[in-house]
């Protein structure tokens, strides 16, 4: 059965891709498994019947017969188990790139989400830049830790999984912020993550 997952009428992000449907499109392309999109409007994630489905009213969601998924890490988790390609076989090495996975959502994005988050006020309150300074040191500490652990390494633990899908899928709001490259290995790293068929196919139909 060809599942079926939301993403954006029209994007916030202003066409950079950066929205949380694109890392459940790249992995269904990594595994090569058809899928359809079903595009909502802002208006239409509130509503009963797309809360339904995700009861947090966002995006994206995955429907597979009576399958229903929310989240996007929940997803590309999924997707993972279910279909060869993104996961180690060996059951250890499996788990460390699911250690990944929450790795990206649980502890590399809080920080950059703070970020992006201050970034967006638009009248900056009084201490506003001793805030920003914490928040970017934050982050900082986080991308030495993942830039350190990815060494001079192409991906995080040997081959591409799941967990470098979601690693670089983060990461790429992190540069899309215009922070300056001081951790030349993780910009390289995204470099080679969006350079992959796969991304390109999911970045084409988020395009269209």
């Amino acid at each position: 059965m060809v599942p079926t997952i939301t993403a954006f009428q029209r994007p916030p992000d202003r066409g950079r891709a950066l929205t949380r449907d694109l890392c459940v499109k790249w992995a269904l392309e990594e595994v090569g498994q058809p899928y359809a999109v079903r595009h909502v409007s802002f208006r239409e994630i509130k509503e009963s019947q797309h809360r339904a489905l995700n009861p947090f009213g966002t995006i994206p969601t995955y429907e597979e017969g009576s399958l229903v998924l929310f989240e996007s890490g929940a997803i590309v988790l999924h997707i993972a188990q279910s279909h060869a390609g993104l996961l180690p076989v060996e059951p250890a090495q499996a788990a460390k790139a699911i250690s990944w996975i929450f790795a990206a959502l649980n502890t590399i994005e809080p920080p950059l989400a703070e970020l992006e988050k201050a970034l967006r006020l638009k009248e900056p309150h009084n201490g506003y830049e001793d805030t920003l300074h914490v928040i970017e040191k934050r982050l900082r500490v986080r991308l030495t830790d993942v830039s350190s652990a990815l060494g001079d390494a192409e991906w995080l633990d040997g081959k591409f999984s799941a967990g470098d899908l979601m690693v670089v899928s983060i990461l790429r709001r992190w540069i899309a912020l215009g922070i300056p490259h001081e951790f030349p290995n993780l910009a390289n790293y995204v470099v080679r993550g969006e350079a992959r068929p796969a991304f390109q196919r999911a970045l084409r139909v988020t395009h269209r």
